[in-house]
């Protein structure tokens, strides 16, 4: 069966098992919750009202909407609740494809048909059309002849999207927005691709597919946002959701994000905080943005210079931090003074029972809680580090400057 297009199906005649004309196809439904990929339903116009025409009474769809018996029993159409009307809410619609990692606007839909055993015709969503055929297709219907239609649609090279990547934002009579199908395939983005994303989308639809996030994922992504965004965003939750979000996030990003809302707004997300959390955010809150302290994360591995390398490793596959955090183990002396630091690659080709204080690089680069975010990106780049020691004035490690942090600095410049 060749590939139907939703555009092509909408106006068709419905007609019984006799040939006599029931009505029109008004819209075409599915329902998610059962089956996210077949049609479950036509809504059909008649003379009477809308009515349901179940997708498993249709025996053919060539010329027209045909059933297998008399349609004079179609329940009458009451509401969608549950029901995805795919004109309504695919048509026009912004989607994400996962897929290409972007939102678009969805022109038009294909389907396909499958035999059934008893005869009927089950329709399939095969696709979107995202590109310029599905938008000529919808513009010229009814007023190019078919034929000379069919010709320029050939000519149209083909921009779909295969269903199964597609996540619909839908507005719902209520006018407000959920993401439907599922969110599994977003989740699996990179951070910063989810970052894209929302950016991309108005504020209703970005608030939708930031809450059908998990706090993980949603934290992760809300470092890559740009910060009025994020203040946008944190705004629009509940004071615990946000809360359980900026608890995953990296202690100084999110001590960047509290320090970008208004106090009260801080002071409420930091009481709904686990106390240990909260405790370490508002310690970094303390310092100024744009110095070291304020770049510096309290997320990173410290151990006593006498420890082992199979003592780092143990720690590396229990540590909770970023993996940008990963790259250096630091060496913590009496009253938290920094002695060392072992890059990752040095834990690898040492023994298991040689002490860290044996594969320390020299010279130790550190720099003060004080040093201006110029400074610090100079020094990043003069030594090539990953990590770089935030010490204070009697050489106790207060926190770690990472290579993304630097990042940040250089893209806030541009």
């Amino acid at each position: 069966m060749p590939v139907l297009a939703l555009s092509d199906l909408l106006g068709l005649p419905v007609y019984d098992s006799s040939g006599g004309k029931v009505g029109r196809v008004r819209e075409v439904a599915i329902v998610p919750q059962d089956d996210p990929n077949h049609i479950a339903a036509f809504v059909v116009k008649t003379r009477d009202g809308d009515r349901l025409l179940s997708s498993h009474r249709i025996k053919s769809v060539n010329g027209g909407i045909r059933s297998l018996g008399p349609l004079n029993d179609l329940i009458p159409y009451n509401g969608s609740e549950g029901m995805l009307l795919l004109e309504r809410d695919l048509l026009d619609q912004q989607i994400i494809d996962v897929h290409g990692r972007k939102v678009v606007r969805v022109n038009d839909a294909e389907l396909l048909g499958e035999s059934a055993v008893d005869g009927t015709i089950l329709l399939k969503i095969a696709s979107v059309d995202v590109g310029a055929r599905g938008a000529v297709r919808r513009l010229l219907r009814g007023v190019v002849p078919h034929i000379a239609l069919r010709g320029l649609l050939d000519r149209i090279p083909p921009k779909a999207i295969p269903w199964e990547f597609v996540n619909l934002i839908e507005t719902d009579p209520a006018r407000r927005v959920r993401l439907r199908i599922s969110s599994d395939r977003l989740s699996r983005l990179h951070p910063a691709d989810i970052a894209d994303i929302i950016e991309e989308l108005a504020p209703a639809e970005r608030e939708a597919v930031f809450t059908s996030l998990d706090e993980e994922v949603a934290a992760q992504a809300l470092e890559e946002i740009d910060p009025k965004l994020q203040v946008s965003l944190v705004n629009s939750m509940d004071s615990d959701r946000a809360a359980d979000i900026v608890e995953e996030m990296d202690p100084d990003a999110a001590a960047d994000l509290l320090a970008d809302l208004t106090p009260d707004r801080s002071e409420e997300i930091l009481d709904e905080m686990e106390p240990e959390a909260a405790e370490e955010v508002g310690e970094l809150l303390e310092f100024a943005e744009n110095t070291a302290a304020g770049r510096m994360t309290t997320d990173y591995m410290a151990l006593s210079p006498h420890s082992t390398v199979r003592d780092a490793v143990s720690m590396l596959r229990n540590f909770e931090g970023g993996l940008e955090s990963m790259s250096t183990v630091f060496l913590i002396g009496e009253n938290d003074r920094l002695v060392g630091a072992v890059p990752l690659a040095k834990l690898v080709i040492g023994e298991p029972e040689m002490q860290l204080h044996t594969l320390t690089t020299d010279p130790l680069i550190t720099c003060p809680p004080g040093a201006e975010e110029r400074e610090v990106a100079e020094i990043f780049d003069k030594y090539n580090l990953l990590t770089l020691p935030v010490v204070d004035e009697s050489g106790a490690l207060t926190g770690v400057i990472t290579a993304d942090d630097v990042i940040s600095i250089l893209r806030a410049r541009l």
